[in-house]
């Protein structure tokens, strides 16, 4: 029998007006569900400190924005700023301008792999470059500019400033390093051969040094957490480092029954990519402001931006060719993963319930598959299920006092869905 909430889903796609998707999957994984009759703000009154009528909903951005391009328009101001003119770094007051993610967070991510190259700095020629390989810039550099973003928006929530405090600069910094220490580790585990359009470190200096140099890079960024000289924050990061693990020994596994498997696809997904966002969101929290419910809006944020990211992910898998997306198309169905598209499309062609089981090691099975998502609606599914979580996202963080860097985050929101690399 197919899994009620999918059956659901199937009707909020075509009835966008129906019972929330979240308060679903939160009653299927055991949770206490929050009302979402409408993805408007939370009622302002209901947080602590708050009174009188609620601010205005930020404008959100419904014009389909090319994530891709945004980010290399902005990538040598935001990461090379010496190639820029002195005159052009100036303050700009348009509208647009201010509410633009890049340009609000010029300033605190300039120079950042630059100093995440200090921290790595080690005097044996061949580690360095093997921790400096990923640290070229040509990332998108997504998590530390949330982080930046989420800061900033959180110490003008807080009545201070909107400047970063170096032990928030330091999160980010950190955040971007275990990213990277994890692709270094994914990519051993998976085999791959390419990443972000290059070879991977694993196929350049072989499996063994590969994993060293990503044990590395995670220890570099533990001695950093421990500067910052905040014990929250630690065991923040240490909860993500071990979310790291869980999930990829999830992702080894699969579950025979169809209501598990999406559980536990949702979960995995969450472990591999949205704790590090939601917990480093936490991270700069926690330096700034006491208030647990301030922490958990920037925590439910950070979750629920990260699993809509990954699931954007997995439907560019099915639709974006390699040269896009810097690596071969179709991988997890290659790597034997039943991502979100593949799971929906199960409900209309029940051959793939055995394909999954076996992780398409049959010889046909992955082309097989790969017709049956696109004679369904899998792709189109997890694409509504992404935005579903794109508009939590959007709720959660329109509850913090409005400002730029607020709005940013939700203009931010759309780019992630809207993404086609």
């Amino acid at each position: 029998m197919a899994c009620p909430w999918l059956r659901q889903c199937r009707r909020w796609s075509a009835n966008c007006t129906s019972t929330s998707l979240f308060e679903t999957l939160w009653h299927c994984n055991g949770r206490a569900a929050f009302s979402t009759s409408s993805l408007g703000q939370r009622s302002w009154s209901s947080v602590p400190g708050n009174e009188g009528p609620p601010p205005a909903l930020p404008t959100q951005i419904h014009a389909k924005t090319n994530f891709t391009t945004s980010l290399t328009r902005h990538k040598s101001q935001l990461l090379n700023p010496t190639l820029q003119p002195r005159c052009c770094r100036k303050t700009v007051h348009s509208d647009a301008k201010l509410k633009d993610p890049f340009t609000l967070a010029q300033k605190d991510l300039t120079n950042l792999y630059d100093d995440i190259r200090k921290e790595l700095f080690v005097s044996k020629e061949e580690l360095k470059s093997l921790c400096d390989y990923y640290f070229d810039g040509k990332g998108k550099a997504i998590r530390p500019l949330i982080v930046v973003l989420m800061a900033r928006a959180l110490n003008i929530h807080s009545n201070r400033s909107g400047d970063l405090i170096p032990g928030q600069r330091h999160v980010a910094m950190i955040t971007e390093m275990i990213h990277t220490a994890s692709l270094v580790h994914d990519d051993v585990i998976d085999g791959s051969d390419k990443r972000r359009g290059k070879s991977t470190i694993n196929e350049v200096w072989g499996e063994k040094k590969a994993i060293l140099a990503g044990d590395f890079i995670l220890s570099v960024a533990s001695m950093a957490m421990a500067r910052i000289g905040n014990n929250t924050v630690v065991k923040v990061f240490a909860q993500v480092i071990e979310d790291l693990v869980r999930g990829e020994f999830m992702q080894l596994g699969s579950k025979e029954n169809e209501n598990e498997r999406f559980k536990h696809y949702l979960e995995k997904t969450f472990k591999k990519t949205a704790s590090l966002i939601a917990n480093s969101c936490k991270a700069v929290s926690v330096l700034v402001n006491s208030d647990p419910e301030v922490h958990e809006i920037a925590y439910q944020y950070g979750r629920n931006v990260g699993i809509a990211f990954q699931l954007v992910d997995d439907v560019l898998d099915f639709t974006s060719g390699t040269n896009q997306l810097g690596k071969p198309s179709a991988a997890d169905l290659k790597l034997g993963l039943a991502t979100g598209p593949v799971l929906f499309a199960c409900q209309q062609f029940p051959e793939l319930h055995s394909m999954i089981m076996r992780r398409f090691s049959l010889k046909g099975d992955i082309e097989r598959a790969w017709q049956f998502v696109f004679q369904s609606d899998g792709v189109q599914q997890t694409e509504y299920l992404a935005k579903r979580y794109g508009q939590e996202a959007v709720r959660q963080i329109s509850r913090l006092r409005p400002s730029a860097e607020r709005d940013a985050l939700i203009s931010l929101t759309e780019m992630v869905l809207t993404r086609d690399k």
